[in-house]
């Protein structure tokens, strides 16, 4: 009995620290290993996406930064943590990983040191996200969302109940006042996100 109450208290609290925090109380480390607040970013809207140069969906580095030079100037910014978790198609140090993603994308978005997303090792700043927007289905009228569905289900038939990130390119727009507003699996259409986006920059109708 006390075993469980202590464990009770112990989820209280984290919950009520997780509460407590906001996307601009953490810091990364960058592709030099230099440490990055958050808070740096303050009214800017973020795309925040853990990546990989290997991933059927790393063509995805070129909407993205299509996406940032469209809007950089009216206030986005996207945030890029390569992550080696999922079929270790992230490989290499974080300087080979962001000379690739300029060779071949060009990419001139921040790009953060190496990072889990899931997991005893995972970055606080993904505790956070996925405290905020949980996993909410793949399209199953979408064909690539109707094939990672049947993946993932193999190895986990319950993995949709859980918050975890499922795959790379998994993102989290984050408004100017520093709300999770929404999550994005890898198979969200680049259209939609940038739709979502201009909503947060204030370029709608």
């Amino acid at each position: 009995m006390k075993r469980l109450f202590s464990i009770c208290v112990l989820a209280v609290v984290c919950v009520l620290m997780t509460s407590a925090q906001d996307i601009y109380s953490f810091k990364v480390m960058d592709d030099v290993g230099q440490e990055v607040s958050l808070s740096d970013y303050k009214g800017k809207v973020l795309l925040i996406v853990n990546t990989a140069t290997r991933c059927g969906f790393t063509p995805q580095y070129k909407e993205l930064e299509a996406l940032f030079e469209k809007y950089n100037g009216d206030g986005l910014e996207i945030l890029d943590f390569p992550c080696n978790q999922f079929g270790e198609q992230a490989p290499g140090t974080i300087q080979e990983i962001h000379q690739f993603c300029t060779a071949n994308f060009d990419i001139r978005f921040a790009q953060f040191d190496k990072i889990d997303v899931n997991g005893s090792e995972e970055s606080p700043l993904y505790t956070y996200l996925k405290a905020q927007k949980g996993f909410c289905g793949f399209d199953l009228n979408d064909n690539m969302g109707k094939a990672m569905d049947g993946m993932l289900r193999k190895k986990d038939a319950d993995y949709d109940k859980k918050s975890d990130i499922k795959w790379n390119f998994t993102k989290f727009l984050v408004s100017k006042d520093g709300r999770v507003v929404k999550r994005y699996e890898p198979t969200e259409s680049i259209a939609a996100i940038e739709a979502d986006i201009r909503k947060e920059l204030n370029l709608v109708p």
